[in-house]
C-alpha cells in the first residue's frame, strides 16, 4: 500500500477531527450524510471483499471469528459509548472529566480497522476507512471540548487517534509478512474478528443514525451510492 494512502487515513481523521473547531453546535447534516455513505460502502466492501478473501484459504472457524469480532464490538460500545457510529449514546456532560473508555476503545477500534488494509489491495477499503473516521474524529473530539480539555490537548487526542489505522496497517503487515513469530497462520482469522467488527459498525450506522429508523430522501441516496460505488469497484476486479 503506498504511502499517500497511510496519509489519507491520517488526515481524514485528524482533519474531521479538528473541524469541529470549525463548526457549532451537534446537528450536522452533511457528517450524518458522510456517516451514512462510509457505513453502507463500509458493508459493501466487507460483503464483496473481505467475506470472500477471509475464506478463501478454506479455513472452516472463519465464521466463528467472524461472530467473535461482532460480540466484541458490542463490548467495545459499553467503553465507547458508540462514537464510532459518528455521535454519542450519552450526553457528553454525564462522562468522566476524561473520558479514558472512550479514547482506549475507539483506538483500539481504529487499530483492528487499520489491520485488513495489509491484505491484498484495499484500496476500496482505505477510502471507507477514511471516510468513517471523520465523523468518529468529530464526535471525539466533541466529546472532549465538552469535557474542558482545551483545544491543544484536543489535537493531540485526535492525532493519537488518526495515528491508530496506520499502525494496524504496518502491524498487519508484519504479521502476514511472518515477521511476528508464526502469527501469519492465524491471519484469515483475526481478519474474521475485523469483518465481524465491521459488520457490526457498518449496519448499525445504517439503522441508528435515523430517527425510528426511517431513511429520508437524502439518505437513501447516500446508502445508495455507497454501495453501488463498492460494487462497481468489486466488478472492475472481476
Amino acid at each position: 500500500m503506498g504511502y499517500w494512502k497511510i496519509l489519507l487515513l491520517f488526515f481524514a481523521a485528524f482533519f474531521g477531527g479538528t473541524s469541529v473547531f470549525l463548526f457549532k453546535g451537534d446537528n450536522h447534516k452533511t457528517l450524518k450524510l458522510v456517516l451514512s455513505f462510509s457505513g453502507a460502502y463500509l458493508f459493501g466492501i466487507t460483503v464483496l471483499h473481505l467475506i470472500p478473501d477471509a475464506y478463501h484459504g478454506n479455513d472452516n472457524y472463519v465464521g466463528v471469528f467472524i461472530l467473535i469480532g461482532f460480540l466484541f464490538q458490542i463490548v467495545l460500545e459499553q467503553f465507547s459509548d458508540g462514537i464510532e457510529h459518528g455521535h454519542m449514546h450519552k450526553h457528553p456532560h454525564d462522562l468522566a472529566v476524561f473520558p479514558i473508555g472512550i479514547m482506549a476503545s475507539l483506538c483500539l477500534h481504529a487499530f483492528l480497522e487499520g489491520m485488513p488494509l495489509a491484505q491484498g489491495n484495499q484500496d476500496q477499503l482505505v477510502y471507507g476507512i477514511a471516510l468513517h473516521h471523520i465523523p468518529a474524529s468529530f464526535a471525539l473530539a466533541t466529546v472532549l471540548l465538552t469535557n474542558k480539555q482545551g483545544k491543544n490537548k484536543t489535537i493531540f487526542f485526535v492525532a493519537i487517534f488518526a495515528l491508530m489505522a496506520p499502525a494496524g496497517y504496518f502491524f498487519s503487515n508484519a504479521l502476514s509478512n511472518g515477521n511476528i513469530g508464526n502469527l501469519q497462520h492465524y491471519f484469515n482469522r483475526i481478519m474474521g474478528v475485523v469483518i465481524g467488527i465491521f459488520l457490526h459498525i457498518s449496519t448499525t450506522i445504517l439503522f441508528e443514525s435515523s430517527a425510528d429508523h426511517r431513511f429520508n430522501m437524502r439518505k437513501m441516496i447516500a446508502v445508495l451510492a455507497g454501495v453501488a460505488i463498492a460494487l462497481l469497484g468489486f466488478l472492475e476486479q472481476m
